[in-house]
């Protein structure tokens, strides 16, 4: 039986960045509160600036300087605000998928010496476990006929294509790098191919 997905409320929500309305979704693939912000008319629409992001409290909520997380959700709707239309998905799918637990145990892990993919390999997960078919099932919803992708994370962008969303370009959503995320950063670009100081190679 295909997965169902159905939009129970909508409302407005003003934000720093305008007026946006949250769409909540109830689904049968899992129990989580997965929403949708959507800026303007969207629906039929091509090219439309979205952004898939994934729940992380400590980023999002705490501003945590260990993730580029808070800064990437800011970025995002400052950007669909700019463009006049959008969509900024909210999954909830802390850490990767393995769950706010696991994230802050991979945490001390990580100022142990393991980097973040090493990490969640230890406590018995992959490297990302985060799936997008809510997502596509979401976008499918909201009618909007092809994307630019909000990501710097080329593995979102193949997966999105896998379940038939027509992704027809990418906006970088790079944030300025520092001492307490350098790394973290650095693990992305290299071990899963996070499109990544692209500007600063030669």
């Amino acid at each position: 039986m295909k997965p169902q997905l159905e939009n129970l409320v909508q409302t407005p929500i003003p934000t720093k960045h305008g007026e946006f309305i949250l769409h909540y979704y109830s689904n049968t693939i899992d129990d989580k509160e997965h929403v949708a912000l959507v800026k303007g008319e969207v629906a039929g629409k091509e090219n439309v600036p979205v952004r898939i992001h994934s729940e992380c409290f400590t980023g999002d909520v705490l501003g945590s300087r260990r993730c580029d997380c808070g800064e990437q959700l800011d970025m995002a709707l400052q950007m669909i605000d700019k463009a006049g239309f959008g969509v900024l998905i909210y999954l909830r799918q802390e850490g990767r998928g393995i769950g706010l637990l696991k994230k802050l145990q991979a945490y001390n892990l990580q100022d142990q010496g393991m980097d973040t993919v090493d990490a969640n390999i230890h406590l018995g997960h992959l490297a990302d476990e985060r799936e997008y078919n809510i997502a596509a099932l979401m976008l499918e919803n909201l009618n909007i006929k092809s994307v630019e992708l909000i990501t710097n994370n080329p593995k979102k962008i193949a997966e999105l294509k896998k379940l038939g969303i027509n992704v027809a370009g990418r906006i970088p959503v790079e944030s300025v790098a520092h001492d307490d995320n350098v790394g973290y950063l650095k693990t992305k670009a290299k071990k899963m191919a996070h499109m990544l100081f692209e500007s600063k190679k030669e």
